[in-house]
């Protein structure tokens, strides 16, 4: 059953920002292992998020799935969070279309399974580039002032460059 999958950071972030449905927008229906799903929702009860992925689910287009014991688990849970362990494990053991996640250490794992990645800002990027937000400035600042996401400079002028709200040359 490919699909995408996501970790904690991309629900959260775009939950806090008023943007996640643009999960759904994007890529249908989004796979959720438990232990995101505890992070997110079962564990964060009154924190900002958790609220709207536990509608999501309710919709039907968040799923909670279950990730198989496998040796490769214990591993991942070495260098990651339980959330990005299962997450990476899921995504290895299903072929997932795509994983979304955020944290570095857990990207590079990630591209060392060659696994497709998209964080936060990539699912945003894309958004703007299909017409379905107006500006990604706007959406950057966002993250960074209401959900207190770091994003470097340059990335954020990347970001800026490759969607067109910004000249190269700046």
């Amino acid at each position: 059953m490919p699909g995408v999958i996501s970790n904690s950071s991309p629900l959260i972030n775009l939950a806090i920002i008023g943007r996640l449905s643009l999960l759904q927008v994007l890529y249908g229906k989004v796979l959720v292992p438990q232990a995101v799903w505890r992070e997110v929702v079962e564990d964060a009860q009154g924190k900002r998020g958790a609220e709207d992925v536990e509608r999501a689910r309710t919709e039907g287009w968040i799923e909670v799935v279950t990730v198989r014991d496998s040796p490769l688990l214990p591993l991942l849970r070495r260098d990651l969070d339980d959330g990005e362990a299962e997450a990476i494990a899921w995504a290895i053991q299903e072929a997932a279309d795509v994983i979304l996640l955020d944290e570095s250490d857990a990207r590079d794992i990630a591209a060392f399974y060659a696994l497709r990645k998209t964080g936060v800002v990539g699912i945003l990027m894309r958004a703007k580039l299909q017409g379905h937000i107006a500006s990604l400035r706007e959406e950057l600042e966002k993250l960074r002032t209401s959900a207190g996401f770091w994003i470097a400079n340059e990335l954020c002028q990347q970001a800026l460059v490759a969607v067109g709200e910004q000249d190269a040359s700046n």
